[in-house]
């Protein structure tokens, strides 16, 4: 049988880094996990209550396609507690994870054959799934001196018909001050280019608060999710906010696409804005890896790294230890017993000379992560 061309997209390497490990401690092994970006920490305590207690008296059935509407209200307050903004709820729609709200924007506001700007390095989803629209994926090389953040000269004569940037983003950590972020949409403004600011990674900061989009403008697409901050990665829950003449659009795509959020996960992810004591012990627990990191990663012999602002990533330049950061990340696996993502998901070009690792496990996972790491680079050099 036959496959369309728009299928043919490349592997998510992160996952085959999971299944890799998932293997080795099939057989026995201890791995630490440094590959994947979701938190250690299950839903929030309150979460699961609520869904317990619900689980008793409601059936689940389909909700309306928006997202149950006491969920579309409290992540509005959400905008007033984090950013001071009173947003309307009308303008929020709830999503079946980040993943759905991609796709909703990306169809709602391209057509196929659209050229949309993304940097690089960034999550490598962004250009699969551009690709699987039949939409054409714009790769700008970010700069190093811009902390691999974009700039509004990079997407210049492109011919874009969007712009899409991540503050915090993955697999940098890195954010976009406010003056940086309304230089972009301004640009983007100017040129009727449309932008979507991908916020998933918004609560967890470490010396400044993330700004979003809707700070600046309204005419934009906000996406998030309660992956992250909220510790709820397999309840595929998410959310975006558009503009007032675009909800009616998002609506009816939504109606046709998904039916609905999974009823489940609405209920938990409501409950979940309110546990803040829990939320909160688990941003001191990235804190505290994220010193661990800064320190222990240059004692291994990872040197070439930006102190990352937010998420829980640390971005390294390893192009003077290996060329090939899929054989390199394999080699920590096999030798050290540490699972951490190659480049090339994130770069396709300078990846083969850097690795990312996420330190949003347990403090303990952590320092022993980079015990081991250690020991394996000491091996190495002396070999």
């Amino acid at each position: 049988m036959r496959n369309s061309s728009r299928s043919q997209v490349d592997p998510f390497i992160v996952m085959d880094v999971m299944e890799a490990a998932r293997r080795a401690e099939a057989k026995g092994r201890s791995i630490i996990h440094m590959e994947v970006g979701q938190p250690g920490t299950p839903a929030p305590a309150g979460a699961r209550g609520a869904l317990a207690q619900a689980m008793n008296h409601d059936a689940m059935g389909y909700t309306v396609a928006l997202g149950l509407p006491a969920l579309r209200a409290r992540i509005a307050d959400l905008y007033k507690d984090w950013y001071g903004l009173a947003l309307d709820p009308e303008r929020v729609v709830v999503t079946s994870g980040s993943s759905a709200a991609f796709i909703l924007a990306f169809t709602a506001l391209f057509d196929a054959g659209d050229r949309v700007g993304i940097g690089r390095p960034g999550y490598p989803s962004y250009r699969q799934i551009l690709k699987a629209l039949n939409l054409v994926p714009v790769e700008v090389e970010t700069a190093a001196e811009n902390r691999l953040q974009p700039t509004p000269a990079d997407f210049l004569g492109q011919n874009l018909a969007g712009v899409l940037v991540a503050s915090p983003a993955n697999p940098s950590g890195t954010m976009l001050c406010r003056t940086e972020l309304e230089g972009l949409i301004t640009a983007a403004h100017d040129q009727n280019i449309a932008f979507i600011s991908d916020e998933i990674y918004h609560g967890i900061e470490y010396e400044a608060k993330a700004v979003t989009a809707l700070e600046i403008s309204d005419q934009t697409y906000v996406i998030n999710s309660f992956s992250k901050y909220f510790s709820m990665t397999g309840w595929r829950i998410g959310w975006m906010v558009v503009p007032e003449d675009h909800v009616r659009v998002i609506e009816r795509l939504a109606q046709n696409m998904f039916i609905c959020p999974p009823h489940a996960s609405q209920i938990a992810a409501l409950a979940a804005m309110d546990c803040d004591v829990e939320l909160e012990a688990n941003m001191a627990v990235y804190r505290e890896n994220r010193q661990l990191m800064l320190e222990g990663l240059p004692k291994a012999g990872f040197d070439r790294i930006a102190p990352p602002d937010g998420a829980f990533y640390v971005y390294a330049d390893v192009s003077h230890l290996t060329n090939d950061s899929r054989a390199f990340a394999a080699e920590i696996l096999d030798r050290a017993g540490v699972a951490v993502t190659p480049g090339l998901d994130f770069d396709p070009e300078r990846g083969h000379g850097t690795l990312r690792f996420s330190y949003a496990r347990s403090t303990a996972d952590i320092a022993e992560g980079l015990r081991r790491l250690k020991t394996f680079m000491d091996k190495r050099s002396e070999a």
